[in-house]
């Protein structure tokens, strides 16, 4: 095992960006500049098979876009079920109720993580609480609330943390990004940012861990709907670290922990899994 890194990660974790495919155009999101936000992974049988085929137990989290704007987003967790894999989601939350209860159905014997995105240019936050607490008695996992920072939200930010505090459901925040890096604020908003947990609680706004040795690339990837595969977010919007393709027999896993290649690290699932030691100096 390289030096300094963290225990083998007993169970891995997949980033499935499955479709590009969103009933949202939020101002602040990664994704607008996507030249065609129409697409989907179509070969769901060797994604599937592929996703089967890892070493070990695995979580495929399915994201977007909009994962439930995917026209066989429920057949595929099913699926992914019956391969024995735990699925969570990532989510703007805009499903019907009843599709919500879908998957939480199809995900209850191994329940994952409902991740859901609070976006206040189209949503209340009273709202998506009443939806949270509607779903929370039918899904057997947890259910987290996220909200991005922007400066528009800040001043709101507080008040609607302590509103999901007092309801039991957790509440988190993810600085704004702009050209995929964090936003220039001010040490008045790093302050702020850093009381409501940082990004998504891991008490950090753009942690570097460049050098420290990541399970990256051996317990957790990124893969896109074409079935691109890459160690991480940073080195997806690199184009580096490839790990190939998972559907034209290019794509290989890393068996060992290896160094960040980074300067900011937006990967929170290393960072809550213990893949990366996370120890400030």
């Amino acid at each position: 095992m390289t030096a300094g890194a963290t225990r083998y990660p007993l169970e891995g974790v997949v980033s499935w960006n499955m479709n590009t495919t969103c009933n949202y155009r939020c101002s602040y999101c990664t994704q607008r500049f996507v030249d065609d936000r129409g697409q989907w992974a179509k070969d769901l049988p060797r994604f599937i098979a592929a996703f089967a085929a890892l070493p070990g137990d695995w979580e495929i989290k399915l994201s977007g876009g909009e994962p439930f704007r995917h026209p066989d987003f429920i057949p595929t967790v099913r699926a992914l079920v019956e391969a024995r894999r735990r699925v969570s989601v990532v989510t703007n939350f805009a499903a019907p109720l009843e599709e919500l209860r879908a998957f939480a159905e199809a995900t209850r014997a191994r329940p994952g993580l409902i991740s859901a995105s609070l976006h206040l240019e189209y949503a209340e936050p009273n709202e998506v609480l009443a939806k949270v607490q509607a779903l929370a008695p039918h899904h057997a996992g947890r259910i987290v609330v996220t909200c991005v920072a922007t400066r528009a939200n800040l001043p709101r930010l507080e008040e609607i943390k302590h509103a999901y505090d007092a309801a039991g459901v957790t509440f988190r925040i993810q600085p704004e990004k702009q050209d995929r890096d964090v936003i220039d604020y001010d040490d008045g908003e790093r302050d702020q940012l850093i009381k409501l947990g940082g990004h998504n609680g891991t008490g950090s706004i753009d942690p570097s861990f460049a050098g420290r040795a990541c399970w990256a690339g051996a317990r957790y990837f990124i893969v896109d709907h074409r079935g691109d595969a890459f160690r991480c977010y940073p080195a997806r919007r690199q184009r580096r670290e490839s790990l190939g393709n998972l559907l034209d027999g290019t794509f290989r896993v890393r068996v060992d922990p290896e160094p960040c290649r980074y300067s900011y690290c937006n990967c929170t699932v290393p960072q809550q899994r213990g893949m990366v030691d996370t120890r400030r100096s």
